[in-house]
């Protein structure tokens, strides 16, 4: 039964298994095992250009399979799951991003962390030079979430807005201002 199931699941549409089975329980295991198989290394880099964080991307990419394994019921047969593993996984995120916000609100931050993250002119060249990815993972919040969904992930800006619940207008800004820090932090 159990390659049976496997030979008929496909990352497109998982619930097909589901569907001839006969234990609901197994079924469901097998459905959400394949889909954590096709979609884990995606959806971890997602969280980690996202969050710019190793160890908080895999605490974010955990709590989306976790969201994930308690919405299976919400997802229906025919239905791409991988598109909605990945909708679920950007939500995630952003949540996860406003809670960070509420928590730090709370406290008093310094009037301008980026000093105290600049190297100065007598700092060695190659300790001054930045990859790409810790460049990307200095960048402010919302400009980083813009980034990471317009140029490396390939939304569109109005897609963005929805995502993020700002205008158009916002998408573009943010997404300039990232591009122009990331010039200035790679020179």
């Amino acid at each position: 039964m159990l390659t049976a199931l496997r030979a008929h699941l496909t990352p497109k549409d998982p619930l097909a298994a589901a569907s001839s089975a006969a234990d609901g329980g197994e079924a469901r295991a097998l459905v959400f095992e394949q889909l954590y198989r096709d979609n884990a290394d995606r959806v971890y880099g997602l969280c980690l250009r996202m969050s710019g964080d190793a160890g908080r991307a895999t605490e974010l990419a955990q709590d989306v399979f976790v969201r994930a394994w308690e919405q299976m019921g919400r997802l229906q047969p025919g239905t791409d799951a991988g598109a909605w593993l990945w909708r679920l996984a950007v939500n995630v995120v952003l949540n996860a991003r406003r809670g960070e916000r509420r928590r730090l609100a709370r406290v008093a931050p310094v009037s301008e962390p980026a000093l105290l993250e600049t190297p100065s002119l007598r700092t060695p060249l190659p300790v001054r030079r930045m990859t790409l990815d810790a460049a990307i993972a200095r960048l402010p919040d919302r400009a980083r979430a813009v980034f990471v969904l317009h140029d490396v992930e390939g939304y569109a800006h109005h897609e963005i807005a929805g995502l993020l619940g700002v205008a158009e207008g916002t998408v573009r800004a943010h997404l300039h201002r990232a591009r122009s820090q990331l010039r200035e932090a790679l020179r």
